[in-house]
C-alpha cells in the first residue's frame, strides 16, 4: 500500500486546512503524525477502518477532526484554528489492523509528509 499525503501549505494563525492521505488500496485503521524541526514525531489523530473509532493527541482540543471516504481510500485531517506551534510536517500511516493506536509501531505504510507551516 502506498500512502500520498497532501493539503498543505503556507497559512496564518486562526486559518484551517484540509490534509488529505489517498491510500493505493483498501487500509484499515489510519493515523496522522507530525514532527516539527527538532522535535521527536508526535501522534495527532487516528481513525479504525470503519470510522467509528477516533482518537487525538492532547494538544488538538477540538481543533482537528480527522475522517475518512473508503470509497475513495481516503482520510482527511480537518485542522481549524492552526496556532504557530502546530508548524510541522504531517505524515499520515495505515495499519493492516483495524482499531487504530497512538503509537506510531502499530503502523504499517507511511505517506512521504506534507508541509504545514502556520505564520502569525
Amino acid at each position: 500500500v502506498q500512502l500520498q499525503a497532501s493539503g498543505g501549505g503556507l497559512v496564518q494563525a486562526g486559518d484551517s486546512l484540509r490534509l488529505s492521505c489517498t491510500a493505493s488500496g483498501r487500509t484499515y485503521a489510519v493515523g496522522w503524525f507530525r514532527q516539527a524541526p527538532g522535535k521527536e514525531r508526535e501522534f495527532v489523530a487516528f481513525i479504525s477502518g470503519s470510522g467509528g473509532i477516533k482518537d487525538y493527541g492532547d494538544f488538538v482540543k477540538g481543533r482537528f477532526t480527522i475522517s475518512r471516504d473508503n470509497a475513495k481510500n481516503t482520510v482527511y485531517l480537518e485542522m481549524n484554528s492552526l496556532k504557530v506551534e502546530d508548524t510541522a510536517i504531517y505524515f499520515c500511516a495505515a495499519s493492516r489492523r483495524y482499531t487504530g493506536s497512538s503509537s506510531d509501531d502499530y503502523y504499517d505504510y507511511w505517506g512521504q509528509g506534507t508541509q504545514v507551516t502556520v505564520s502569525s
